[in-house]
């Protein structure tokens, strides 16, 4: 009797037990379900981020940087390396001097040099000079433009034009310049006729090739999206062409420049008349017949700054532009 109620009771606590242990199971079991259904519900917003994050990075790359630096910071990393060149030049044009690689009356120094300068700008005639050569260079590059320009887009575009007149475009262009001074001169004597005519025959070939190498360079799409909205003829041309071969035809019209300049020169050093006025070329050619070494190098150094400040001031704001408007120059 004792013995059935012991197992009795055995029974009934084995069953509390297994109440109770099988009691917390069953939350948990249910709680599992859940928190794998609440994990993808919370991996969802990290993916999302992770999503956001990507195309913001794509965006960015595609984002043009367009912080500035400081204008003091940005003019000293401009003009720094240009001066330090100048000092260096100077310095070993000083040291030439000092230790005589050549006579002094051939090879004046840097302050016999300025003091020339000093002189021709004293006497009130050294304006005159420069101003007398960047008219006629200015002039004979505009006339160069429109002759060249639609020289370039014929031979770009009629293939027997090309054949034709293509090759002798590039033999104009390799010719040197002061070779067409003697023609000139029988054809047009000495006057600012001849000096004209030989800046025409050296900056011309450089704007027409120029500008056929742009037109080589655009895609056919451009072309092809042009005439099937209607961009024919003239209009193609000012809408279509032109803009799109606007960077080799800015190139050419950068070497026309550098041509008409220098065919300039040359011309202005060989046709000297009293009549004609005086250029920076006549201006050398006095000081060579003076042999005055430090008039020479005055107007050699003249001739130079007058070519690099139309570079800096005219060309290369123009080139940045250009080249900023069509995605291939970042601003930092």
């Amino acid at each position: 009797m004792a013995s059935t109620e012991t197992g009795t009771a055995a029974e009934a606590a084995g069953t509390t037990d297994e109440a109770t242990a099988d009691a917390p199971p069953a939350p948990a079991a249910k709680a599992a379900p859940e928190a794998g259904k609440a994990a993808p519900e919370a991996a969802k917003p990290d993916g999302a981020a992770d999503l956001a994050g990507l195309e913001a990075g794509l965006d960015a790359l595609d984002t043009t940087v367009t912080d500035r630096q400081p204008w003091l910071r940005a003019l000293a990393a401009k003009a720094v390396p240009p001066v330090i060149a100048v000092v260096l030049v100077l310095g070993l044009w000083q040291l030439a001097y000092h230790f005589e690689l050549k006579d002094h009356y051939l090879l004046p120094s840097p302050v016999d040099v300025a003091r020339s300068l000093q002189d021709k700008w004293l006497e009130g005639t050294l304006l005159d000079y420069v101003w007398t050569s960047v008219s006629r260079g200015a002039l004979g590059f505009l006339a160069s433009v429109a002759i060249g320009t639609p020289l370039g887009l014929l031979v770009a575009r009629v293939k027997p034009v090309r054949a034709a007149i293509g090759p002798i475009l590039s033999g104009l262009q390799s010719l040197p310049s002061v070779a067409w001074v003697p023609a000139a001169i029988i054809w047009f004597g000495l006057s600012d006729a001849t000096i004209y005519a030989v800046v025409l025959l050296g900056a011309v070939p450089s704007i027409a090739n120029g500008l056929v190498a742009g037109v080589d360079q655009i895609s056919p799409l451009y072309l092809r999206a042009g005439r099937t909205i209607g961009a024919r003829g003239l209009t193609g041309v000012r809408h279509v062409l032109l803009p799109a071969a606007l960077p080799g035809y800015l190139a050419g019209l950068k070497q026309g420049w550098a041509f008409s300049w220098r065919s300039l020169m040359a011309a202005e050093l060989i046709v000297n008349a009293a009549d004609l006025g005086t250029g920076l070329g006549q201006l050398l050619e006095q000081g060579r017949e003076l042999q005055d070494m430090s008039w020479v190098l005055s107007a050699i150094l003249l001739i130079l700054v007058v070519g690099i400040g139309i570079e800096l001031l005219i060309f290369a704001p123009i080139e940045r532009r250009v080249l900023r408007s069509r995605g291939l120059l970042v601003k930092s």
